[in-house]
């Protein structure tokens, strides 16, 4: 049976390739998703997609996940700087958790700069564009064995 992960994104994040692309790039969603779940597939890894505007969605999917998937690629977009929620829901899953993000925070507004999310997070992908989200599949990859 193959390993399963959920690749997790938060509010905006549909609109990649639409807003500030001078930040965000021109890479869509779907282009994202599709790339990883090729690329998931050809380390054996069963990926599933989702993406909400809702913080609640978020959390529920990832409480659906310790049951269901074996690892999480989550980009919590400005959720990451404000919801205990989420990190709350991250500390009940227990496998690993790889936090993306498509710009580096830190360089970013000092509002970015903290993320609750990274205090659960295994590992943390900033400022990579959206190549980020491929390295975590593959770091995911490599964690699952």
């Amino acid at each position: 049976m193959p390993k399963r992960v959920t690749l997790l994104n938060g509010p905006n994040l549909n609109l990649l390739g639409q807003r500030q692309p001078e930040i965000y790039g021109a890479t869509t969603l779907a282009d994202v998703e599709a790339a990883c779940t090729a690329l998931a597939a050809e380390f054996g890894l069963d990926l599933r997609c989702l993406q909400s505007n809702h913080e609640g969605q978020l959390v529920d999917w990832i409480q659906e996940a310790r049951s269901g998937a074996d690892a999480i690629v989550l980009n919590p977009g400005a959720y990451s700087h404000t919801s205990i929620a989420i990190l709350d829901a991250l500390n009940a899953f227990e496998g690993p958790v790889i936090e993306v993000h498509v710009s580096n925070i830190h360089a970013r507004e000092p509002f970015r700069h903290h993320s609750f999310v990274t205090q659960r997070a295994d590992g943390v992908i900033l400022g990579c564009g959206t190549d980020g989200y491929e390295l975590a599949v593959r770091h995911v990859a490599t964690l699952l064995g």
